[in-house]
This record gives structure tokens, C-alpha cells and sequence, in this order.
């Protein structure tokens, strides 16, 4: 016969289908890769020590579910059997779970897990801080895995300062332990990193094993460089990410919490910068300010200004002290003149030229104050305004019958 795939497949699933025994199930097995859906339905594989099944149960069984089974719960799971064509593989397709015990793997990650815990392995005390600014960055993981990729992908986007450093280790099967703890201590004493990427990606929790791992979680907790643990998906949990400095749910997560934001801390320089200088600016404006005060203030207060005051005070004064003058001295140029005209009225000159005259005896000089001092015969001088004349005395009282001649 010839088949197309799809055809093939086909008449695969009816085989399913048409096996009556196949369509109504009961399946013992320990759950492992649990995963619940965003849409609701459940994915799940059940193994055992010799084979696996996948899983899954749809949101209308998952709603009437009172059990919800994790990791490591040994259940018995009732369904039937189908093929699932676009990958190719059977599935169980359960309506009904509940448990019966727990696996042997959980159990031995339980007692683990209660041991170290007990030796305080998990305090949060012992955990190292991780760099703000790492520069060297390790990562412990398989060259070829898609995880390490993921990784770079980030450290590349987010903060591209940083240099990776590789120690390979293959990350499952048995020796992945031994591998694991020899990377780990290859990058110790290398010494020159910040902060080791301890990653894989998701798994079954066979495929996560070596990650639970003694002698690996006694190396991650004994690492002097701390260490972010970033193994499977986020539902995962391994030993060692009780006992990192710090877990991460993927190993791109784990990139991103070891590293800034590179654009984060552009935005970051930015604001600082424009803080930086809006203070810087208000601060030059208040000096600027209190200069402009100072200014003003030494304007008012500078001797320039008060002596400027000062020369127009005595401006002032000079201009009030020459009105004064002007004003005594018209006061007294006016006192002068009414003096001098006084005095001019009252000078014998003046009195003579008034028709007065000044006698004088002759002889002497002296004036004739008393008639009765004049003698008869006496010679005098008569001094009118424009010249003298000479006189003599005659009787005072019969002058007129006095005839003689007088010089």
C-alpha cells in the first residue's frame, strides 16, 4: 500500500479507535513534566522504570477534577488511547486522576531537600549579593543547548558591556553531575567573573536530574562567586535552585536578573542628567539672584553713590548759599545806597548847596558856633557850596551905621 503521512497516521488512530480496550483505561505511573495550560487543559507524562506515556486531560474532566496531581505523585489515570497527528504521537486522554502514592525520584528529591535544608544550605543568610554591573559573566551549560543561545540573545539586548565566559558541561545523563561540579569549579578558579549562569532548559524531571544532584548542590552552595540558577520552565524546581544565591523560572530570566537594562540605565543617565542640570540651573539662578541683590545692595550702600549724594547736597547748598547772597548783597547794595544817599543828603555840601553856609573864624578855623562868640570886627570866613567868602563882624546890632573896611 501506499500512504501519505497523513493517511498512514490516520489509519493508525482508527486502530485506536477500534480497540475496544484501548478506548476504556486505567494506567498506574508517576507524574513527571506536569503542565497546566492557560486554555485550562492539563499535560502531563506518566512513567515508570521501563517506559513513559503522554498525557493529557481536557479542561471539561480538569473542571470535575477535586486532585491535582504534581511532580513525582504516583496516580492512576482513567481514559483511552489516541493518536495525536501532527506530531505523530500516542497519548492517554484521561477524564479521571487520583493519587496513589509518590515516585521514587520525588521521594529521593524530597529527602535531599530535608537534608540541606537542615544544614541551612537554603538560609537566606548565606546567600551572596549579585553585582549591580557585572562584567564578566559565566555560564555553566551545554554549548550546543538552546538555552545558552537564549541567553546570549539577552545578555546582547540587555547589556551588551558584559563578556561571556563558557564552561561547557554536558547538562543531563549520568555524568552530567561530575561535568557540572568540574565547570563550576573551572570558572571558581578562573575567578575573574561576577556572576555564574548555572542553566538549562526544560525537561522531564529525568531530564533535570543531575541538577538534584548532591554533590552539584554542594558546589553551587560553596561557590565563592554567587550563582543564579535558571534550569527548566517555570513550574520546574531542582535542588540546586534552593541553593543558588538566587532561581530564576528560565535561563533567559536568569540573564535578565543577572544584568541592567541597558536602556534602563540610558533612560536612567538621562533623567540624572536633566536633574543634574535643572539644579545645577536653579542653583545658578539663585546665585545669580542673590548677586543681582549683593549688587543692588552695594549700589545703595557704595560711597560712589553717597558722595554723588553728597555733591548734590552741596550743590544744593552752593546754589541756596549763592541766592542768599545775591539776596544780602542786593539787601546790602540797597542799604548802601539808602545810606549813601542819606549820608550825601547830610554832607555839609549838600547843606550848603541847600542854601546853608559854614562860618569859620578866620584866624583860627574854628568854627562860629555862638553868635555870641563873634566880636564885632572879627574876621570870618563864610564857606557856601561853591566857595568861600570873607567876612568880618560887624556890630550885631547897629551894623548898618558900621562903615569901615573890612580887610
Amino acid at each position: 500500500m501506499n500512504y501519505t503521512v497523513a493517511e498512514l497516521t490516520e489509519q493508525i488512530r482508527q486502530m485506536f479507535i477500534e480497540n475496544y480496550w484501548l478506548q476504556d483505561v486505567t494506567v498506574r505511573g508517576e507524574i513527571s513534566n506536569m503542565k497546566r495550560a492557560s486554555s485550562g487543559h492539563w499535560y502531563f507524562t506518566l512513567k515508570d522504570d521501563k517506559a513513559q506515556l503522554r498525557g493529557a486531560m481536557w479542561r471539561s474532566s480538569v473542571s470535575l477534577q477535586q486532585y491535582v496531581p504534581e511532580n513525582g505523585a504516583q496516580v492512576e489515570a482513567h481514559g483511552y488511547i489516541d493518536l495525536y497527528a501532527p506530531r505523530g504521537e500516542y497519548q492517554l486522554i484521561a477524564d479521571f486522576i487520583h493519587p496513589i502514592g509518590i515516585g521514587d525520584l520525588y521521594a529521593r528529591f524530597e529527602q535531599l531537600k530535608a537534608r540541606l535544608e537542615a544544614e541551612d544550605l537554603f538560609d537566606a543568610d548565606r546567600k551572596r549579593p549579585l553585582p549591580a554591573f557585572p562584567t564578566r559573566i559565566g555560564v555553566v551549560t551545554s554549548r550546543e543547548a538552546a538555552a545558552f543561545q537564549d541567553v546570549q540573545n539577552v545578555l546582547r539586548r540587555r547589556f551588551p558591556l558584559a563578556e561571556v565566559i563558557l564552561s561547557p558541561t554536558a547538562v543531563q545523563g549520568e555524568a552530567a553531575p561530575g561535568q557540572i561540579v568540574a565547570a563550576l569549579d573551572r570558572l571558581n578558579q578562573y575567578g575573574k567573573v561576577d556572576v555564574i549562569l548555572l542553566i538549562r532548559g526544560g525537561g522531564s524531571i529525568e531530564d533535570l536530574w543531575a541538577f538534584n544532584d548532591e554533590a552539584v548542590a554542594r558546589a553551587v552552595a560553596a561557590s565563592p562567586i554567587p550563582i543564579i540558577s535558571g534550569v527548566g520552565h517555570e513550574t520546574d524546581f531542582t535542588i540546586v535552585d534552593f541553593v543558588s544565591d538566587l532561581r530564576a523560572p528560565t535561563p533567559s530570566a536568569a540573564a535578565e536578573l543577572a544584568t541592567p537594562n541597558i536602556d534602563d540605565l540610558r533612560y536612567s543617565v538621562a533623567s540624572a542628567q536633566a536633574n543634574l542640570t535643572a539644579i545645577l540651573q536653579a542653583q545658578v539662578n539663585g546665585l545669580r539672584d542673590d548677586l543681582d541683590n549683593a549688587q543692588r545692595a552695594m549700589r545703595h550702600l557704595s560711597p560712589v553713590r553717597q558722595i554723588a549724594s553728597q555733591r548734590q547736597r552741596i550743590d544744593d547748598w552752593n546754589t541756596r548759599l549763592e541766592r542768599v547772597q545775591k539776596v544780602r548783597l542786593i539787601t546790602l547794595r540797597e542799604r548802601l545806597t539808602s545810606r549813601t544817599a542819606a549820608l550825601e543828603a547830610a554832607s555839609p555840601q549838600a547843606i550848603l548847596a541847600r542854601g546853608y553856609a559854614i562860618v569859620t573864624y578866620s584866624a583860627s578855623g574854628e568854627r562860629v558856633r555862638h553868635a555870641a562868640d563873634a566880636q564885632p570886627g572879627e574876621a570870618i570866613t563864610v564857606q557856601l557850596h561853591d566857595g568861600d567868602l570873607n567876612a568880618r563882624i560887624e556890630d550885631k546890632d547897629t551894623h548898618e551905621h558900621y562903615r569901615r573896611t573890612l580887610f
